[in-house]
């Protein structure tokens, strides 16, 4: 059963902050691999090719789960699970365009192939929003 996002998750994720996504592979293994997201209502977009590993995998098992870490303080964080509940074609790269600009200011360079551009449409089942009483000072090296 889908749920709406918290304003604290949204913030998150309409921030240009990087997502993990998982996917599943055939054999049942999770993969696991570093995503541009969008946001649109309670849904989230992720844009990828046609021929991708996360795209392959989705359309023969729709499960997934995303961590999303925030770029100013990674102790500001989320854990989500859910699932590919649309495959749209984005032959006009508009989506991709769209989420290109929120993290580089500009379209996505790589215009190659636009037919077998899709976006996954992920409704949240899940989530977990949590921020941690730290603050990011690693010890210098050497």
């Amino acid at each position: 059963m889908p749920i709406a996002l918290s304003p604290d998750l949204r913030s998150l994720l309409e921030e240009p902050n990087f997502a993990h996504l998982a996917s599943l592979l055939p054999d049942g293994s999770p993969q696991s691999a570093p995503v541009w997201v969008g946001v649109e209502g309670d849904r989230i977009l992720v844009a990828t090719g046609e021929g991708s590993l996360k795209a392959r995998n989705t359309k023969r098992d729709p499960r997934v789960s995303l961590s999303v870490v925030a770029m100013d303080n990674p102790y500001r964080e989320a854990q989500l699970r859910g699932r590919v509940v649309e495959r749209r074609p984005d032959r006009d790269l508009a989506a991709m365009d769209r989420i290109s600009r929120k993290y580089t200011s500009a379209d996505f360079p790589m215009r190659a192939n636009p037919e077998q551009r899709v976006v996954l449409v992920i409704e949240v089942e899940r989530a977990r929003y949590h921020v941690l009483p730290f603050r990011h000072t690693p010890a210098k090296r050497g």
